[in-house]
């Protein structure tokens, strides 16, 4: 599941996580992303000492075999970490679908916890490289919210199994599967047992941002024509 920033991806994560038959993992891309980049997020060093820097590894345990009976392997990614030096050729190997959400929500939302966001920073071009590459459903946030159970039903179809009532609600509170940055970032998932209802409230976004709402805009239209 390839998602941007300042979307409901830990809540589908969470969402996923309570199917009987599927394992989740958390962003296993991002110590590689702090590491290449060098940018400096919250719990920086935890993360890079959970996790493997080197891409390679990652893509070998996430094209591996799914340990006992399980079925599903949800893999939380977020598209900006797929970095140029990334090679592609490992992801022909899994099934792909997209999280998105409209630009002037994301922006208005990054800009309260990161002042300058660019369009890397977003992911709508890697999202659109990857689905232009194989494909794949792909789901509205706003549609999550307002229809869970609809909305859900249409993605796990499309996925090829079976959609479980189970995944409309979960017990609050971390999970052994949740980065060690969530302590930085999951506080209202941790407060929650289901999807927060949705807000139909307009986007504010700050004025100077305007214009990267606008270069993401024609991404985002691109992957919204195929929104389940």
């Amino acid at each position: 599941m390839w998602s941007g920033p300042r979307n409901i991806s830990t809540a589908m994560m969470r969402s996923f996580g309570a199917r009987p038959d599927t394992l989740v993992v958390d962003e296993p891309l991002y110590a590689h992303y702090l590491d290449a980049t060098g940018i400096d997020h919250p719990g920086r060093d935890a993360v890079l000492n959970s996790q493997t820097r080197r891409w390679e590894d990652v893509a070998a345990a996430l094209t591996g075999p799914l340990p006992g009976t399980l079925a599903v392997y949800y893999q939380k990614h977020m598209a900006h970490h797929l970095l140029p030096d990334i090679g592609r050729e490992w992801l022909g190997a899994l099934t792909h679908a997209f999280l998105i959400r409209d630009p002037a929500h994301v922006v208005a939302s990054y800009a309260r916890v990161r002042g300058e966001p660019t369009l890397a920073d977003l992911g709508f071009p890697q999202q659109v490289e990857i689905f232009r590459a194989f494909g794949g459903p792909v789901v509205e946030a706003a549609d999550v919210l307002r229809d869970p159970a609809g909305t859900l039903g249409r993605l796990c179809a499309a996925l090829g199994f079976a959609f479980y009532p189970a995944m409309l609600s979960w017990a609050p509170g971390p999970r052994e599967t949740d980065g060690v940055w969530a302590p930085f970032w999951y506080d209202s998932v941790w407060a929650s047992s289901s999807f927060a209802p949705y807000d139909p409230s307009p986007a504010v976004v700050p004025p100077h941002l305007a214009p990267l709402v606008e270069a993401a805009r024609p991404y985002y239209a691109e992957l919204a024509r195929h929104r389940l």
